[in-house]
């Protein structure tokens, strides 16, 4: 789930709303904040030094430190790196805007300067956006189970790129990971046990009062929906706004709340039932489209399928140098997360390999003007948080089996989706102060839950259940494709709807849709 955000134009389509704003539910809601001001903090109530993230930069770092345990805040500390970027229109600024851009390990001192544009204007305009690197993650006290790159690199290469294929791979990749986590639980076992949700939902409570806010705004995609209905169901009190974007919903997240699972995670979610049916959406539009505009296209949607077919079973006896069937299938699943360029770019490699092409390197975006934009972002840091949290089958040996079970309703990334579990089975920690529920406690406001109809991740179903198990939240479709609305600048409508929202309370209609703004292909 964890993004590498690329951001796209977007195309003006607000009119629509006009009528249907007038049937909007408007709640009753603090107008624009009074000039900032920055008290000492209470005692426990970490005090942030802002300062710019480098010099010229428009974004400020801060540094705050927090207990690792909340249960003992007076042992060991552990540190949260912060980014903040001011409300552009200070004299109308509502307050601060708390944001988790995703992950588990998704790190939002660099994920959200990278997408800042992203944001709605208006947004940027009223809010001061602030993000942080959760516990564990990348520039905080970060789970690290190497004692250098070198050694992880090496680590890297013990395992298949994408998931395993055939006996001898599935062994490699099953005593990768178990050796990882040994790693781990030798490198520091304390850490392990308290990077959980609940912990970071905990820090997130501490940061708000840090920054001087009664009640929390928060805008939270992918894994940052379960660390916001989590938030949402600790201190009910004190949400003021909350939209969670690309949902999980927590009674997957949880298994329900049964420690012992005989389904993995991403299973639960629906996430290869999702991926496969955007990938067969995508590879319909690609084919309805010249190969000027989609490069993979065969003529029609059943040829273009059908040429997908084929090169992954020549890709399973002939890869093309590097490029396996595995790890084709992993860039696919990948690469339909962003809609704008990266379906294109998508098209663009899987026709390089059908011609037997090696694709070109990925362009990655320039770096954010922040202080460390590429912190170590090891496979350890997800899995601490998500497999201390997440209940996940315990039986290696399983995963064969599961895999086999997905790939005859999901296709080829249901192969991709079961082995992204499977690190969980030999992870040696469990989150010592997890929360597991009731997810249904009376917020302050309603929470708006968006949810994409094609996202290859967390699928539209967990957007509806987590609006059904939320005791107070609205539901927003987006009717279009990527994995969330946000990172994809996809819909105006969708904008216009959260903007509102965050500035003045005002909900869309039940049972409101927005459409993408443009079809990719278009």
């Amino acid at each position: 789930m964890r993004l590498s955000g690329l951001t796209s134009g977007r195309r003006q389509r607000a009119a629509a709303l006009v009528a249907a704003a007038v049937c909007s539910t408007v709640l009753s809601w603090p107008g624009p904040a009074a000039a900032r001001v920055t008290p000492s903090p209470p005692v426990g109530i970490p005090r942030l030094d802002w300062r710019p993230c480098t010099p010229g930069s428009p974004y400020d770092c801060a540094t705050a430190r927090v207990p690792l345990d909340h249960s003992a805040p007076a042992g060991r500390t552990i540190d949260l790196a912060l980014v903040r970027r001011q409300a552009t229109d200070g004299a109308r600024r509502v307050g601060t805007l708390f944001v988790n851009p995703g992950g588990p390990g998704g790190p939002g001192t660099v994920q959200v300067p990278q997408n800042y544009d992203s944001f709605p204007k208006e947004l940027r305009e009223r809010f001061d956006i602030v993000s942080w690197d959760p516990r564990g993650i990348g520039n905080s006290t970060a789970v690290n189970c190497f004692d250098g790159t070198d050694a992880a690199e090496a680590w890297g290469r013990t395992k298949p790129v994408g998931f395993p294929v055939g006996e001898k791979e599935r062994t490699a990749w099953i005593d990768a990971y178990e050796d990882l986590g040994r790693r781990c639980e030798k490198h520091d076992a304390d850490l392990l046990r308290h990077v959980s949700t609940a912990d970071t939902a905990r820090d997130l409570d501490l940061l708000r009062q840090a920054v001087g806010e009664p009640q929390l705004n928060y805008f939270g995609v992918s894994y940052g929906t379960i660390l916001g209905a989590t938030y949402a169901n600790l201190f009910p009190d004190k949400v003021r706004a909350m939209v969670l974007d690309s949902n999980i919903a927590p009674s997957a997240w949880t298994n329900g709340g049964r420690p012992d699972a005989r389904t993995p995670t991403f299973l639960r979610m629906g996430s290869d039932l999702s991926a496969s049916a955007t990938l067969n959406r995508f590879l319909d539009l690609c084919g309805s489209a010249a190969t000027d505009r989609c490069a993979f296209s065969a003529g029609d949607p059943k040829a273009t399928r059908a040429k997908f077919d084929q090169l992954m079973q020549r890709l399973r006896a002939n890869p093309v140098d590097t490029w396996t069937y595995a790890r084709t299938v992993a860039d696919t699943v990948t690469g339909l997360y962003i809609v704008d360029p990266g379906r294109a770019n998508l098209a663009r490699r899987l026709q390089d390999l059908w011609e037997g092409r090696t694709p070109k390197p990925a362009v990655f975006p320039p770096p954010p003007p922040v202080a460390n934009p590429e912190p170590y972002l090891g496979d350890e840091q997800a899995m601490a948080v998500w497999c201390g949290d997440s209940p996940n089958p315990r039986d290696p040996a399983a995963f064969h089996a599961l895999e086999e079970s997905s790939a005859r309703r999901a296709g080829d990334a249901g192969r991709f989706w079961t082995w992204a579990g499977e690190p969980c089975a030999t992870w040696p920690a469990r989150a010592a102060d997890g929360y597991t529920g009731p997810w249904n406690r009376p917020t302050a406001n309603p929470v708006l839950v968006v949810g994409t109809t094609y996202d290859p991740s967390t699928s539209y179903t967990g957007s509806q259940a987590m609006a059904r198990e939320l005791a107070n939240a609205r539901l927003l479709t987006h009717d279009g494709y990527g994995h969330t609305a946000l990172f994809n600048n996809a819909s105006t409508c969708v904008k216009t709807y959260e903007s509102r929202y965050f500035v003045d309370g005002t909900l869309p209609p039940p049972g409101t849709t927005c459409r993408t703004d443009k079809q990719p292909f278009s």
